[in-house]
């Protein structure tokens, strides 16, 4: 896919990953730019730099999601790339004894930004796209989403729940020619990734959210399902597979590093 002259939604776009998706959407010769945040002060000012739209958006509530939608293709046309990209980086506790934690917060507020986000942009597009003949999902998820992630049980049940139905979309829907890419980034320069413990995720070198949008835009331009920042997650993927014994007791050792060295701090 080639976004030069397409409509194009980014969630989350008011900052990190979001931003520079926008702002690489722009210069490819997108013909409209959404971006869509709860912090309404950031989408606006994204929008101003490129000449996109803003809207206020909480993905984790479907009738915002459904008003991004209809206003979008209201005022600017039929959008051709939905970006469901925003995330949060909540329930990281090195230290915590119980993997179910203590709480359910943690696990439904990550569920309903992470997996049911994407539900309702699918929802609301699915019609859409198999009216017109096609349409394609852009999904951030995370390496965590393929491997895991230490130190947070909501974030790693949350993001493999949303490569399970990532994978499910493309499947369903491509005989109606709806593609789906998910990306799947390790350490990403972010804010998010700034407030929360330094672990595993950052081993193999934190990208600039640029890299991780041209990245992007090379993958769309190749339809791959797995856009993949960090080309050393195949590797970590096909180790997992290959002995998943193995794996478990490898990051098992990375979480007791992780909290000894955590421990040593508090």
């Amino acid at each position: 896919m080639q976004v030069a002259g397409k409509v194009v939604v980014v969630t989350g776009g008011g900052n990190g990953i979001g931003q520079a998706l926008c702002e690489a959407f722009a210069k490819a010769g997108a013909a409209k730019v959404v971006v869509a945040d709860l912090d309404s002060a950031r989408a606006e000012a994204v929008a101003a730099a490129i000449g996109g739209a803003a809207f206020k958006c909480d993905v984790a509530v479907e009738s915002d999601i459904k008003h991004v939608i209809d206003e979008t293709e209201r005022r600017f046309g039929p959008i051709a790339l939905f970006c469901s990209n925003a995330g949060i980086g909540g329930g990281f506790d090195p230290l915590s004894e119980n993997a179910g934690g203590s709480s359910d917060e943690p696990f439904m507020k990550s569920w309903m930004i992470h997996v049911m986000a994407h539900v309702y942009a699918a929802r609301h597009l699915i019609p859409l796209y198999k009216a017109r003949g096609g349409g394609y999902f852009l999904n951030t998820i995370s390496a965590a989403g393929l491997l895991s992630q230490v130190g947070s049980p909501a974030y790693s049940a949350t993001k493999h729940g949303a490569v399970g139905f990532a994978e499910n979309l493309a499947i369903s829907h491509k005989a109606h020619n709806i593609k789906v890419s998910i990306l799947c980034p390790q350490g990403v320069d972010t804010n998010m990734l700034r407030g929360i413990p330094k672990g595993p995720q950052s081993a193999d070198g934190d990208l600039s959210p640029e890299q991780v949008a041209q990245d992007v835009i090379e993958g769309l331009a190749q339809e791959s399902f797995l856009i993949l920042p960090h080309k050393q997650v195949v590797d970590y993927m096909r180790k997992k597979t290959e002995n998943y014994d193995r794996w478990i007791g490898g990051m098992a050792k990375i979480q007791a590093k992780l909290r000894e060295a955590f421990g040593a701090k508090a």
